[in-house]
């Protein structure tokens, strides 16, 4: 809670959703983080294509990317948004599959939500494809790892705090966050 209360209630306490009207419409980013812990056999699968399914990081790059389109219809309150690009990342590991997400727009209120509803439902959906292969699967480790725009500026996660350094270990393919050229990225990339 801030000095300024809690933002999605009225003065008497009843739900609303905050007015946005009177702020300017600025660049926003936001990236999220998430993992699929599973067994290292469904890794090699997923990595070799040979998941019974289908090729499960297109679909799930895919389910992400609708999901960051569709946040306000799925959370209460949510705005919905203008999103001027959504980028779906995937890195294999031995026991877990980690996705990354990077949601962009120029609007009056932040992509946080879509962030964070893109990488849950891209690892719903890696579940979804690998279910048959291991039910022991995990989704977790989902976070908020970077912000900009808006009143409150910029935000990044401390890759130390909470989750540990592994959570930060070698490069994810496709769009680099910190690249702020136009090109998109290879959509037809597997990692």
């Amino acid at each position: 809670m801030t000095d300024r209360g809690l933002t999605h209630l009225d003065p008497l306490g009843r739900a609303r959703m905050v007015d946005v009207t009177p702020k300017e419409a600025t660049h926003r980013r936001a990236i999220a983080r998430g993992r699929v812990h599973m067994k290292p056999e469904t890794t090699a699968l997923v990595a070799r294509g040979a998941i019974t399914k289908g090729d499960v990081l297109a679909v799930a790059r895919v389910a992400g990317i609708q999901a960051a389109k569709r946040t306000s219809d799925l959370i209460p309150l949510c705005h919905p948004l203008l999103i001027g690009g959504v980028y779906v990342n995937f890195r294999i590991e031995d026991r877990y599959i980690e996705i990354e997400v990077q949601v962009e727009t120029v609007d009056r209120t932040g992509v946080e939500m879509e962030a964070l509803t893109a990488c849950t439902v891209a690892a719903l959906t890696v579940y979804d494809m690998c279910k048959s292969s291991d039910r022991e699967m995990v989704i977790g480790d989902i976070a908020l790892w970077e912000k900009t725009g808006g009143r409150h500026g910029t935000y990044r996660r401390d890759p130390l705090a909470e989750m540990g350094a592994d959570v930060l270990e070698g490069p994810f393919t496709g769009l680099d966050p910190a690249d702020d050229d136009d090109e998109d990225p290879d959509p037809d990339s597997v990692a």
